[in-house]
């Protein structure tokens, strides 16, 4: 029988002098980013807009793959621009948001709550597993490397002991990016649903941060490290269930909490800078500019007539006017999908698809 989870806590010390010095460097990195995120007087530009990159790159992980730009669209309000991968990352959108409010509301993550997250996701309600799940093997020998657990009162039991483990720190009083890279460990062990288990997770990862308030909004896109070491992140996930070698799997986490940290504050400045420079322009060169207009054109990269007309209270000439006069000098880029034209912060997008 291959490895199998057992109840949280594990019983050995993670708090080697290895993780401990990278937990000092996490936690200064996340504090930066934390910091630099409050300065951004419109958050839910940045809720959006790596939201949105979060969406992407986890759904990449599970192979939906689709480009910023299909996404853009099919999250305007009222598109009808929706293909299979974009609705999957519409989806997980969806979930992340759902999963932040819970933990920001109640200040817990039960499983109650984890439930919702995946039942959003995934678009059912299958609920737990209760049949055997997916038997991972060796390409080459054929030979069975993990199976999750296979009845349906010890997925439950693992979950429920899971649940203590993240909301009483009483248990264990571990760092808190620590106790998420074990609980991502045991999450992604337990293997509880038919479907979505990875990005039910990897929203785990960062809700969890957010519930421990070492971040105040989910900006923390760890998908994109976990993509770009993808080889490693499956590698070190089963050397721990192989091998018992919990310091590198822990040491590989704290290190993507690190390096997305300072990536996320590279966007996030680079998104100041472009509001200010789009401000100034506009100061400068309109009568119609205003905080507003320029809070609407950051929220989302692309906007419309329609939009701008509810976001400024103005009429349908005037918003027509003010967003045509910005194409034709350039600021914006027009285009046409259907009958409808669409309005492109081209300079939000340029940030995002670096």
């Amino acid at each position: 029988m291959s490895w199998q989870p057992l109840n949280l806590p594990y019983k050995q010390d993670f708090e080697t002098k290895a993780i401990l010095k990278k937990l000092l460097n996490a936690n200064k990195a996340l504090a930066e980013l934390k910091g630099v995120a409050q300065s951004i007087p419109q958050q839910e530009i940045l809720i959006n807009m790596l939201a949105i990159e979060e969406a992407l790159d986890s759904s990449e992980v599970e192979n939906i793959v689709t480009t910023h730009d299909e996404v853009y669209k099919s999250t305007l309000e009222d598109s009808n621009y929706i293909t299979p991968a974009t609705k999957e990352v519409k989806n997980y959108i969806e979930a992340l948001r759902l999963g932040t409010s819970i933990v920001k509301e109640k200040k817990v993550l039960t499983v109650n709550s984890i439930l919702n997250i995946q039942e959003v996701l995934e678009k059912n309600k299958a609920g737990l597993r209760k049949v055997p799940g997916t038997t991972l093997k060796n390409a080459q020998t054929g030979a069975v490397v993990f199976q999750p657990p296979q009845d349906a009162q010890v997925i439950k039991a693992l979950m429920q002991n899971l649940e203590q483990y993240i909301n009483d720190d009483s248990v264990i009083d571990y760092d808190p990016i620590l106790k998420m890279a074990i609980i991502h460990f045991q999450f992604e062990s337990i293997h509880p649903f038919y479907d979505g288990n990875g990005r039910t997770g990897r929203i785990i990862n960062i809700i969890y941060l957010v519930l421990k308030e070492l971040l105040d909004i989910p900006i923390l896109y760890l998908s994109r490290y976990i993509i770009q070491n993808k080889t490693d992140y499956y590698r070190l996930l089963q050397a721990v269930r192989d091998d018992n070698k919990w310091e590198e799997w822990l040491l590989f986490m704290l290190k993507g909490v690190e390096e997305t940290a300072y990536l996320t504050i590279i966007k996030i400045k680079d998104i100041k800078y472009a509001m200010q420079s789009m401000k100034v322009l506009l100061r400068e060169n309109y009568k119609f500019y205003s905080h507003d207009l320029i809070n609407h054109l950051f929220k989302h990269p692309y906007t419309k007539i329609e939009f701008l007309m509810q976001a400024l209270d103005v009429s349908r000439p005037t918003a027509s006017s003010y967003l045509n006069q910005l194409a034709n000098d350039g600021v914006l880029t027009k285009l046409k999908q259907g009958k409808n034209n669409y309005y492109i912060n081209h300079k939000l997008v340029n940030i995002f698809s670096k």
